[in-house]
């Protein structure tokens, strides 16, 4: 099983495709140290974090699941130098309240197929070189907006592969546990994949249970 394939819940349109991008924000964000040692040996601090919203669950599509900050592009985002990189911002922007100016944007990583919304996604890695305060803007897009200890998702313990049935088929992702003022969220489905890449191209991740498997959240 390669958990770094596509997570593909059904196939892409090429008719109506649209194209997205999130933003994957890395800082020193706050005073809250992983719990976990894992990675320290690669230079993962203690303090290094990703920040992640928890979409709301009245949406159509993904409702309730944890995701980085992102959307579709729109035409007027066309109008900046690169369109994925403004439409990654834009939508931090409208989810978090983040001060834009604060961001360092890194690169970008090649789009990402997610079958369900039908979006080529393309993921923008940023640095938080200036944090800001950032909280749930509009309540009808984002239920929680927080910071993950990226050593805590690294922990091996915090691993394993996600799992939802539709009809005969079932289909896995790579999912993360962690734990945000006492609550366990997962991260999983199309975020886990991207996670699992950014995490390998890192050179940060850790082998972990492979054969450890639980039903996707709900």
């Amino acid at each position: 099983m390669d958990d770094r394939e596509p997570w593909r819940i059904g196939a892409m349109d090429p008719e109506s495709t649209k194209d997205a991008a999130v933003l994957i924000l890395f800082g020193v964000l706050d005073d809250a140290l992983a719990a976990s040692s894992s990675g320290a040996e690669s230079g993962v601090g203690a303090d290094l974090d990703v920040l992640i919203v928890v979409r709301a669950g009245t949406l159509r599509q993904h409702a309730g699941q944890p995701a980085f900050p992102g959307g579709k592009v729109d035409p007027e985002d066309h109008q900046a130098e690169d369109p994925f990189v403004e439409a990654a911002l834009r939508e931090a922007v409208e989810e978090t309240g983040l001060d834009r100016d604060g961001v360092e944007v890194l690169g970008k990583l090649a789009p990402v197929p997610l079958p369900v919304s039908n979006f080529m996604v393309t993921p923008v890695i940023g640095w938080w070189k200036d944090p800001s305060r950032v909280a749930v803007v509009d309540s009808a897009e984002s239920s929680r907006v927080f910071r993950v200890p990226v050593r805590d998702l690294i922990d091996p313990g915090n691993r394993h592969y996600a799992a939802v049935t539709r009809g005969r088929l079932t289909y896995t992702s790579p999912a993360f546990d962690i734990v945000d003022s006492t609550q366990r969220v997962t991260i999983w489905g199309f975020t886990g994949v991207v996670l699992d890449r950014v995490l390998h191209e890192l050179g940060w991740d850790q082998e972990w249970d492979r054969t450890r498997s639980e039903p996707a959240p709900r």
